[in-house]
């Protein structure tokens, strides 16, 4: 709960308080009128079709502690608190900006064109040993979203961990602004959106827009092998470089599951870090190291077990029946997460290998050049029967040299593997979240039965 009263948290948001009764502040914010539980703050966000501001009276009949919302929309009733704004999504920004500062919490921001999510969900479990720690829940990764999340987390909170999303230039700046990170960490720089930024070069650019909002004294955390960052560092931070040849490197892996990783950022275990994941996949190992550098930066040193619940859709195994295994990865996809989605499961699969790709969205004028390179990544992982779905999938199954089916979208999907699968497969389902993957991966759990495996965690 935000633990001030309507006055402090008009002020906050630079809103102007008209009236309406109410007591304490609000639990947290919520910009869904139809989902809105009392005590909570509404804010009417105005939008392409609709104007939210239009469901305030509702907002507070459903119970609502009070409403943030553009002037005219609502009179004062004497039932929640009215907070007016000419612009509600500039006011519920600095209200989180506000209450980050009130926190006074550590806050790590997490960016990267992959693995951003898998790196938060490992570093809020480093962190939970020795603090108390909050994470952006779901998706809650943008302009709307981070407010969201900061505002959820509770008055005690020591360390914020909140992933930013970036679709454009100026985008990661904004989030920065709100957050205020102690430590911004970007996991890597990949060709993706670009439709939108045209270059990877320029995905750089857009990313590094954390490095440049940091203030002095914070901590860049960023991969040893990219030069492209390299040009965005600046001296009046601290950086803290991750993977081989890094600050935070792999030193050892065993077969009982224990990591071990080099530590140069200061004193330790004689330099060394022991660690037993509760994952095992290549790229979430790297995802770890990126985790375990951030919490370096924040003068942390972790051991021990580490059990982490990543988020949904993200590599999750599920046994199904006849031993087949289906791993659902299917929350987004580009170049990058499905040639480390492809990886594991060459290195997992018992048995013959199946995978279900959807179009890789948002790629720009190389998008059906990178389909068809995926083919042969296909290929080298071990993939026997691969299911394309989407059109820009179909390039893929055009130059796939094994047994390969295009399909225009999820429901034919849906329909043709179950009856395309052997017993003790393991299927790979995996595309960008407009092809709605999901539903192959429900269609096929929900017919075959389904109970958890082991060393879940995706590849974005």
């Amino acid at each position: 709960m935000i633990r001030w009263d309507a006055a402090r948290v008009a002020a906050a948001a630079g809103a102007r308080l008209i009236g309406g009764e109410t007591q304490g502040g609000p639990a947290r914010a919520t910009i869904d009128s139809r989902a809105v539980r009392p005590g909570e703050l509404f804010v009417g966000l105005p939008g392409a079709n609709v104007d939210g501001g239009r469901f305030a009276d509702q907002a507070l009949a459903s119970g609502a502690w009070g409403v943030l919302v553009a002037p005219g929309h609502v009179a004062p009733a004497g039932r929640g608190a009215v907070l007016e704004h000419p612009d509600p999504l500039a006011g519920l920004q600095a209200l989180a900006r506000a209450w980050r500062r009130e926190l006074g919490a550590k806050v790590v921001g997490i960016t990267g064109s992959t693995g951003k999510t898998s790196t938060k969900d490992i570093l809020a479990a480093l962190l939970a040993k020795d603090l108390r720690t909050v994470a952006s829940p779901a998706n809650l990764n943008t302009e709307i979203g981070l407010p969201l999340a900061v505002l959820d987390a509770p008055a005690g909170t020591e360390a914020l961990v909140l992933e930013m999303a970036m679709r454009g230039p100026g985008q990661i700046r904004e989030l920065a602004m709100i957050a205020e990170p102690d430590v911004g960490v970007i996991v890597n720089v990949g060709p993706v959106h670009l439709e939108l930024l045209g270059s990877v070069e320029a995905i750089a650019a857009a990313k590094a827009e954390l490095i440049a909002a940091l203030g002095p004294g914070a901590s860049a955390v960023v991969p040893a092998d990219e030069p492209l960052l390299r040009p965005y560092l600046r001296s009046e931070l601290r950086t803290i470089t991750f993977g081989q040849g890094g600050d935070v490197e792999l030193a050892d892996r065993s077969d009982d599951g224990e990591v071990v990783i080099r530590d140069r950022t200061g004193p330790g275990d004689n330099g060394l870090i022991r660690l037993r994941p509760s994952f095992a996949q290549s790229h979430n190992l790297r995802n770890l190291l990126a985790a375990v550098a951030a919490a370096r930066a924040l003068g942390l040193t972790p051991a021990g077990t580490l059990e982490v619940t990543f988020s949904a859709l993200r590599g999750e195994r599920i046994a199904l029946g006849e031993e087949i295994v289906l791993i659902n990865d299917c929350y987004n996809a580009n170049p990058m997460s499905m040639r480390a989605a492809l990886h594991d499961l060459a290195q997992t699969a018992p048995g013959r290998r199946v995978a279900v790709l959807g179009d890789m969205l948002e790629l720009g004028e190389q998008e059906r050049a990178m389909h068809r390179e995926l083919a042969a990544v296909a290929e080298r992982a071990g993939v026997e029967l691969l299911i394309a779905v989407g059109p820009l999938a179909r390039e893929t199954a055009r130059a796939f040299a094994g047994e390969a089916h295009a399909v225009a979208d999820a429901t034919a999907a849906a329909e043709l593997l179950p009856g395309v699968l052997r017993p003790c497969d393991t299927v790979l389902v995996k595309g960008s979240r407009g092809v709605g993957l999901e539903l192959v991966s429900q269609t096929l759990a929900d017919a075959r039965g389904r109970r958890p495996a082991t060393d879940a965690g995706g590849a974005r």
